[in-house]
């Protein structure tokens, strides 16, 4: 299932969204090689595209992209915040401080070197019930606006691409996407801006996805997992 995003105003997902290409990073010392990065230049989404991006009423929870505010932290309790969305097993993650103007933010905690765009793997899903991971929530606690970037591809899709023979006893990766792009597939992302306290729900084990502050100031962002039903938050859009 591609990329969903729980909408109503399209025009109001094209005010904050951007789409570009990507490509494989080939010897630049900051990232790992082979890593995808948006190749740029960001362009603003079309309004046929906002529309197809939105989710059809049958699109399960677990695969929705929301773009929310979620509530704000009392008495700095942060890990507590996901409580009332309805996963009493919600697991707060922490926080994670981005530098200045970068393109991606997720480093190799081994070696510091940029991962680019990747799936996460905390649920270790097979093929077959990739789409029924937690869904992870985001809070921009700023000080500066920051985006998440989501790829349009589901990671079934490109995990069927690249292993035609046998995807079904895989388990779909970021390596996956790697060979992919590598390949000369078109891939797209988009970036969706986010401002001190907003916020989004996505399904990163199924999703192509990274943070960004490209052109922005630094920000710290706090995470949780969980699963949870949609519309549980205010939608921004």
């Amino acid at each position: 299932m591609p990329l969903h995003i729980a909408l109503t105003n399209p025009e109001a997902l094209r005010e904050r969204c951007d789409v570009s290409a990507v490509r494989t990073a080939d010897a630049e010392p900051a990232y790992e090689p082979g890593a995808v990065i948006p190749a740029g230049p960001w362009r603003p989404i079309t309004d046929a595209a906002a529309r197809a991006l939105s989710a059809p009423t049958a699109t399960p929870a677990s695969t929705l992209v929301e773009i929310v505010r979620p509530p704000l932290p009392t008495q700095d309790r942060l890990d507590d915040l996901a409580l009332p969305l309805g996963d009493p097993q919600a697991q707060y993650l922490g926080q994670a401080l981005a530098k200045p103007d970068m393109p991606t933010t997720t480093d190799n905690y081994r070696d510091g070197r940029l991962i680019g765009l990747h799936l996460d793997n905390w649920d270790k899903l097979p093929y077959e019930h990739k789409p029924s991971g937690r869904r992870r929530l985001a809070l921009n606690l700023g000080p500066g606006t920051r985006y998440i970037i989501l790829g349009v591809l589901d990671a079934q899709a490109v995990c069927r691409a690249v292993h035609p023979n046998d995807y079904a006893q895989r388990y779909p990766h970021t390596d996956d996407y790697r060979t992919y792009a590598a390949g000369g597939h078109a891939l797209h992302v988009i970036r969706i801006r986010l401002a001190p306290g907003e916020g989004y729900i996505a399904p990163t084990e199924y999703l192509l996805h990274d943070g960004s502050t490209e052109g922005q100031e630094a920000s710290a962002v706090a995470f949780w997992l969980g699963h949870w039903q949609s519309g549980n938050l205010p939608s921004l859009i």
